[in-house]
């Protein structure tokens, strides 16, 4: 009988590990496996004896005769129910980012806003272990909160990953040298004042993505990019998601979606010296009002303005403490973990990068 190219042994469940159940309703329940504990349920135990050593797909009972499903969390489900100091780039928006953005194996990416990490979980896994990822984030604390639940994710912090807190303006040249960073992705209040630094150490070719939350930031950021003139014509879009109800003949729309999250805007780097074709465009049948500039350009551009929500004091405290907390408990002998050093810039400035929205 003739053998199969690849195969390998199933990765069994082990204690340590984050797994997920299902029940009948469809609700789900994650928690850590650790030998002699028990998963309480109003309707009975599930011990996790009884999960460990066995594989992924398997169903359990509790102690009450109710069956659930046992999977590993996916990468959405994990973003959903990690802890969080900021609010995260959803699953959605990070899955346009990696492919829209062309973030390939081995690249080295530059992302500025890492919030809670969601999307850096992302970028890692995309780049594989020949890339790199380097983070910029302005707030301490929320760095913090990334490294752990990164650490997390990943079962210790991944090696090709490093956080710098402070200004991406500031700290982007003394980090890269010119032409050194295939994709750089902005989850900022202020994208436009970054295009300097972004510029100078993009490779030709190379890939800016900005994650914004509202109409007059989309408008700046699209606008400074051409007024640059070193990035070829910018693409804006945004992505809604709509899942369906299908029960035999009975199929139609959810009645919920992800609808707005944020806009997306890409450009491409041009090569130093050559300017970007100019796009063909009817000519505007009026100038725009002096009121009307000064309503896009003036206001300042804050969290509150945009409705932005994020932890902060005795909330913001808990979550450091809870992000990561599993690799942390982690008994003797279970395997080294490696701990997130997170780098402090140079400047200690007061403006800069946006967490995760």
């Amino acid at each position: 009988m003739t053998q199969p190219l690849h195969s390998r042994p199933p990765r069994v469940l082990s204690r340590g590990e984050k797994v997920q159940l299902t029940d009948p309703k469809g609700r789900m329940h994650t928690f850590v496996l650790a030998p002699g504990e028990h998963f309480h349920t109003n309707k009975g135990l599930i011990s996790h004896d009884d999960i460990i050593g066995r594989t992924e797909g398997i169903i359990v009972a509790n102690t009450g005769g109710i069956d659930f499903q046992v999977f590993r969390p996916r990468y959405e489900d994990f973003v959903l129910s990690m802890p969080r100091g900021a609010a995260v780039v959803y699953p959605k928006d990070s899955g346009l980012i990696v492919t829209l953005g062309d973030i390939f194996p081995g690249a080295t990416v530059v992302e500025a806003g890492v919030g809670s990490g969601a999307l850096s979980m992302a970028l890692l896994r995309a780049v594989g272990s020949e890339g790199a990822v380097h983070s910029f984030e302005l707030r301490e604390e929320f760095a913090t909160i990334a490294a752990g639940n990164i650490a997390d994710f990943f079962d210790g912090e991944p090696e090709n990953w490093s956080v710098t807190v402070g200004d991406l303006s500031e700290t982007l040249p003394q980090t890269f040298g010119t032409g050194s960073v295939d994709r750089v992705v902005l989850d900022m209040l202020t994208p436009w004042n970054t295009l300097d630094a972004v510029s100078e150490a993009l490779s030709p070719g190379g890939i800016v993505i900005a994650y914004v939350a509202t109409v007059p930031q989309l408008s700046r950021f699209v606008e400074a990019l051409r007024a640059s003139g070193k990035f070829a014509e910018p693409e804006s879009m945004e992505a809604m998601v709509r899942g369906w109800h299908v029960d035999g003949l009975a199929v139609r729309p959810d009645h919920r979606m992800i609808a707005h999250t944020g806009f997306l805007i890409m450009a491409r780097r041009m090569a130093d010296g050559i300017s970007p074709l100019e796009k063909k465009k009817r000519p505007q049948g009026a100038t725009a009002a002096a009121e009307d500039v000064a309503a896009w350009k003036e206001p300042e551009v804050t969290e509150a303005a945009i409705g932005t929500r994020t932890a902060h004091g005795k909330k913001l405290r808990r979550v450091m403490r809870e992000a990561g907390k599993r690799l942390r408990d982690a008994p003797e002998g279970s395997g080294e973990v490696r701990t997130t050093d997170v780098t402090d810039s140079p400047t200690g400035t007061t403006t800069g990068p946006k967490e995760d929205r």
